[in-house]
Order: C-alpha cells, then sequence, then structure tokens
C-alpha cells in the first residue's frame, strides 16, 4: 500500500509562505503526499524519522507572525504494533524432534522397569505388564521416524560392500544424522522392554528372582537375558537338591 498523510510522525508543523508554497521540513508530512515505496514493516526511516501507523487530522489556524497559516496535525489514535519475529521454533524439524523423541522414549519405559523391580508381585504389575500398549505407542513412533530418516542414501549405506553386508563406517555415518540415531534409540527400546517382560513372566512363572535382570535388560539387555538364564539354572539346581535330601 502506498503511504499517505494517514501516516505522521514528525513533530514539526507546515508553514505556508506568502507565496503559496508549502515549506516542508525534513521527516513532515502534508495532506494527500504519496509515497512510491510500500510500508512492509512497523514503520518506515524518512529522514531518521520513524513513521509509526496513526490517524493524522490536519487543522487550518490562523497564525497572525508573518501572515503564514499553520497546520497542526491532530493525532486521534496511535496504534503500536509490536515486531513479529520470523524465527519459528518447528517441533517438527529435524533436531527437535529428535530429542524430544528420545525423552519422551526413555520417559515411556522407565515406568514399566520401575514396577518390575519395586514391585514385582502386585496386580498392578502384572497386568501393565501384560498390555500391548507401549510397544504399539513406541512401535509407531519408530515407524514414523523411519519415514523421515531413510532415503535411498541410507539404504546405500546399509549395502555399502561388494557382497551386500554393512560396514562400520557406513552405518556410523548413517546414524550420525538425529532422526535415524532417535529411530535406532527407539528400536532399543522397545527391544529391551520386551525382553525385559518376557524375563518378568518367566520368574513369575517358575518362581524366580528377576529384579536383577530386568534392571540389566534396561542398560545392559543381553546381560539381563544372560543372568537370567543363569539365575534360573540356579535355581532349578537348588530345588532339585532340596527335593533329593
Amino acid at each position: 500500500m502506498s503511504f499517505s498523510s494517514s501516516f505522521y510522525h514528525s513533530p514539526l508543523s507546515i508553514k505556508i509562505d506568502h507565496s503559496g508554497q508549502a515549506i516542508k521540513p525534513c521527516g513532515t508530512v502534508v495532506k494527500g503526499q504519496s509515497f512510491p515505496f510500500s510500508i512492509r514493516s512497523n514503520g518506515a526511516q524518512i529522514c531518521n524519522h520513524r513513521i509509526l501507523r496513526s490517524r493524522v487530522s490536519l487543522s487550518r489556524e490562523w497564525s497572525f507572525i508573518g501572515g503564514a497559516r499553520v497546520f497542526n496535525p491532530k493525532v486521534t489514535r496511535l496504534v503500536h504494533y509490536a515486531r513479529r519475529s520470523r524465527t519459528h521454533a518447528s517441533w517438527f524439524s529435524g533436531p527437535q524432534l529428535a530429542s524430544r523423541v528420545f525423552t519422551f522414549g526413555t520417559a515411556a519405559v522407565l515406568p514399566f522397569y520401575t514396577l518390575m523391580v519395586v514391585a514385582p508381585k502386585s496386580e498392578i504389575t502384572k497386568k501393565s505388564m501384560e498390555s500391548g500398549i507401549p510397544y504399539l505407542v513406541l512401535g509407531v513412533l519408530y515407524a514414523y521416524l523411519l519415514y523421515l530418516s531413510w532415503t535411498p542414501e541410507t539404504v546405500r549405506l546399509i549395502f555399502a560392500s561388494k557382497y551386500l553386508l554393512p560396514e562400520l563406517s557406513s552405518i556410523g555415518k548413517m546414524f550420525s544424522r538425529d532422526l535415524t540415531l532417535a529411530s535406532a534409540w527407539i528400536h532399543l527400546l522397545v527391544v529391551d522392554l520386551f525382553s525385559a517382560r518376557h524375563v518378568f513372566q518367566d520368574g513369575l512363572a517358575n518362581h524366580i528372582e528377576t529384579r536383577h535382570s530386568v534392571f540389566f535388560c534396561l542398560f545392559f539387555c543381553p546381560i539381563g537375558i544372560l543372568t537370567h538364564v543363569i539365575t534360573k539354572a540356579m535355581t532349578k539346581s537348588r530345588r532339585k537338591e532340596g527335593h533329593s535330601i
């Protein structure tokens, strides 16, 4: 839009000399004056004066000093427009999404491990571990991350060798991306929780202590499975010895 006399900021008055020519100080806008540029921000700079959006009415008054007519602007309303930032932090941008998924996935599985370790024989723990909701939620989230992170280049990195087998350097390059790394973390969380649930339910069925094995499944899943196998074997041997006596 063009800039007209409805935009005014200069505190100076517009004087008209005896010849009828307007004396225009720097920064003064007269009635009906327009400018060829467009105002696209909250204000513009004209002769080092900032122009704000306001409604100005020009009143004509007589001055007895030199017979000049003076136009005094009367500002009826001044509207302040706050400057808007064009930088928007999107929830779905790559690094932000990967960080939020990492935090959400970790926080989602911790209550289940806590129940299995703190209260393994309670009904709440048994019912929660029979539910498939956490695997459904994490599985959908994992599929979404794969959709965002997997590209033709990802496939080439996986089958980089001439035998169509992964190479360590290629896998390292692939997991240097935030979304791919977040998807791998969700993958581990799902597999670890599934293994911990299996250990927990097997311990309930065979009356075997599983709290230490479940704890290891949270951080070192293969070690947790190994400790459960060892604990199960030792428990069975002790029971056999007890029955023989």
